[in-house]
């Protein structure tokens, strides 16, 4: 018995000396990158790795402390989103009508109801105009209506800074709106601005998708090569009057900049109107925003990707729009009321259903713009751990920035980082960022142990250091 009991304990001896150390990183070093990284002098960083097998929590520093997530409250938002509403979900745009066709007179108001598409583009609008046009209408006797009732009227989420109501990422949500691109920046328009002819003209201005509504003040030179530029587009409150002002050397390439609109579906509505006129259907009425009488009848409609696709350009390109989008459709869908106040309550009663102690938290929106939001690094390691067994895991996982992926779009917003190292294919994360904030969380593949992650940094000085001190942390998770 005796030999037995000291073969047994010979060899588990053996197995601890010659096994590879299944430690998936080296947990000094990371202690060495915190104590000495001055970007930490008078900062705050919280950081917690886990198992991606087992959950088991591997290394933790101030994980249970809440700190601003920027961009990384958006896979809070993502996964409840796929669990709530599926990653078949699609939204869609519809006309509808109270009237009848007869002799090519649509004879009755046409409306259109949004559902909150953040990726309704201005061919998609030709495209249900061109499907009215084929059921013969050449003339509407009556008004054209748009309908964004599904969501509130609350444009914008409660902490928003006034500062970036003009700006791409803080653009107002509608039920009905439009984007101007692939990128699907919903609510926003694309202003293009190349030189003149000639030195002292005036830049050129293009406007994507230009509808009426929106006015340009453009006081824009063509200058010199060697002249001082400061070429600004601006948006007024209140309005869409945008004003191009500055210089712009002949001979450069454009300007591109994505603006925000004050009102999206006013916007949309005069799209819709311009269509009409484009497709050579006359509009007797005129146009307005009201609510869908429920006698009305569907006569065209048009959808979006599912959400395992949209996914795609909402988080590797880190779509403030979208996620606000998605908090309203799953309070629509849940409680029937597309508002801020039910679609966080959605999320918050979702993720508990992982052990997310949400009551933990601070969560004001879906995007993280908010600068109140209050998160824990081992709540964030705890979801993405959790999540791995659900059925739209997959759909999730793509979604995520992928470093050195094969083409911008897979890179997404870790383009530039981490390139040509071990990480290389091994790590799938999403960035967050700021004014004084940085937080990056994902996974790791690793053939020993893969690894889930989240780091965040609040209070500090230079963002570019923050997101260096972040790669050095996850380059030793990997060695």
């Amino acid at each position: 018995m005796r030999a037995k009991i000291g073969f047994i304990l010979i060899m588990l001896l053996l197995i601890n000396l010659f096994m590879p150390n299944v430690q998936a990183f080296d947990q000094q070093k990371i202690e060495d990158l915190l104590q000495t990284s001055s970007i930490l002098e008078g900062a705050i960083i919280s950081v917690s790795v886990r198992s991606a097998k087992t959950g088991e929590v591997l290394y933790e520093h101030l994980a249970d402390t809440r700190l601003r997530p920027a961009s990384n409250m958006k896979l809070f938002t993502a996964a409840s989103a796929l669990s709530v509403l599926g990653d078949h979900h699609r939204f869609t745009t519809n006309l509808y009508t109270d009237g009848t066709i007869k002799w090519k007179i649509l004879n009755g108001n046409l409306y259109i109801r949004g559902s909150g598409d953040p990726t309704l583009l201005k061919k998609d609008i030709d495209d249900l105009v061109q499907q009215l046009k084929e059921k013969g209408v050449t003339f509407i006797k009556g008004n054209l209506v748009a309908d964004d009732s599904r969501y509130d009227a609350q444009r914008y989420s409660v902490d928003l800074p006034w500062s970036d109501e003009e700006a791409y990422y803080g653009a107002q949500v509608s039920a009905l709106t439009v984007a101007p691109d692939n990128n699907y920046d919903s609510g926003t328009v694309m202003v293009e601005i190349t030189p003149g002819n000639e030195i002292g003209e005036k830049g050129i201005v293009t406007v994507t998708p230009f509808a009426s509504p929106l006015t340009i003040r453009n006081t824009s030179t063509t200058v010199d090569m060697d002249e001082i530029t400061n070429l600004t587009i601006s948006r007024e409150h209140g309005a869409n009057h945008l004003y191009i002002k500055g210089g712009i050397p002949k001979n450069a390439s454009s300007l591109k900049e994505t603006i925000a609109l004050w009102e999206p579906t006013n916007y949309v509505l005069e799209l819709f109107n311009q269509s009409l006129k484009e497709h050579g259907i006359t509009l007797l009425g005129e146009s307005r925003i009201d609510r869908i009488p429920q006698t009305s009848k569907r006569v065209a409609s048009h959808s979006s990707m599912p959400l395992s696709k949209l996914l795609i350009p909402f988080m590797k390109l880190s779509n403030n729009g979208h996620a606000e989008t998605l908090i309203k459709e799953m309070g629509y869908i849940k409680g029937e009321d597309g508002s801020w106040e039910m679609g966080l309550q959605v999320l918050q009663d979702e993720i508990k259903k992982w052990g997310i102690e949400s009551e933990s938290m601070i969560i004001r929106d879906g995007s993280g713009i908010s600068h109140v939001n209050g998160i824990q690094s081992r709540q964030m390691t705890k979801l993405l751990f959790e999540i791995q067994n659900e059925p739209w895991f997959e759909s999730f996982l793509s979604s995520m920035p992928l470093v050195d992926g094969q083409n911008e779009l897979e890179r997404g917003t870790l383009h530039e980082r981490m390139r040509l190292t071990v990480a290389s294919g091994k790590v799938r994360a999403k960035t967050g960022t700021l004014t004084s904030v940085s937080s990056l969380a994902g996974y790791i593949e690793h053939s020993e142990d893969p690894l889930i992650f989240s780091i965040i940094l609040n209070q500090v000085l230079d963002g570019k250091q923050a997101k260096q001190l972040e790669d050095q942390l996850v380059l030793a998770m990997l060695e």
